[in-house]
């Protein structure tokens, strides 16, 4: 999603945008992602908050408009890095945000201008669901594992496609009734700020085929959370989480905190 521009390229922001040239971009930013400041980015903030502190380099790898980046940077107190393949997010992070300390652009898989070993952390947001093939996550994972000094954390968030059918509140996963296969193309649709839906094109990769693309990658420790609204009372702004009943997330939560040491 914030990196989804890795897919098939396709200027505007119609159905099944994959967020690519200027008006995707605005379109990406344009996104409420209430369920994903409810219950995947106060998470990751939480898990980075227990290996990095104030001045250390933390790379969002994926960083699309760049306001989780920025909120980052804020929190942690870290020195933010934001990568990304789309020239266009970039363009808008750089105008629209205060406290990311840089931005790079993605080429032919690599983040041009940061060497090997740079990042003290990594967090990669809804970057996974956007890549077409297992060789393109292993990639991504090879990429992330440069950046990364040993010993070094990576904090994924990604979506579960065996959530498949439920409309949270500000994010729909694929069909009802349908089970993916890993891989198989499925539709999410992301609530705008203005009530409306945009979708946009994914891919169904499982949640438990992580560990074992991120061993092939050199990394260890790899823990897996599925954050709940009950946890997010103590972990998210606390009238946030009261202000809506958050029917959906309770019964059936979306999102998966995958959380890798680089070995």
């Amino acid at each position: 999603m914030s990196d989804s521009s890795q897919g098939p390229g396709q200027d505007g922001a119609g159905p099944g945008t994959d967020w690519s040239g200027r008006d995707g971009a605005r379109a990406f930013a344009a996104v409420e992602a209430a369920t994903d400041w409810l219950l995947g980015y106060p998470f990751v903030f939480r898990e980075l908050s227990r290996r990095i502190g104030p001045g250390m380099v933390l790379v969002d790898y994926g960083c699309g408009p760049g306001k989780v980046a920025d909120e980052a940077a804020r929190r942690l107190g870290a020195r933010v890095l934001g990568v990304d393949t789309s020239p266009q997010m970039l363009e808008l992070a750089r105008a629209s945000t205060t406290a990311v300390a840089e931005y790079h652009l993605v080429e032919n898989g690599r983040a041009t201008g940061l060497t090997d070993g740079c990042a003290d952390a990594v967090m990669c947001n809804h970057v996974i669901a956007s890549l077409p093939t297992q060789e393109a996550l292993l990639a991504v994972f090879t990429e992330i594992r440069r950046l990364l000094r040993p010993g070094a954390p990576l904090v994924l968030l990604t979506t579960d496609p065996g959530c498949a059918g439920t409309e949270y509140a500000s994010l729909r996963i694929g069909e009802p009734g349908r089970v993916y296969a890993p891989g198989e193309p499925l539709a999410v649709g992301l609530r705008r700020t203005d009530g409306s839906w945009q979708e946009v094109r994914n891919h169904a990769w499982p949640v438990d085929l992580y560990p074992a693309l991120l061993g092939s990658a050199r990394f260890r420790d790899v823990v897996q959370l599925r954050p709940t609204v009950e946890e997010a009372l103590t972990v998210a702004d606390p009238e946030f989480v009261r202000g809506r009943a958050w029917p959906a997330e309770r019964s059936r939560p979306p999102l998966v905190v995958t959380a890798a040491t680089a070995a």
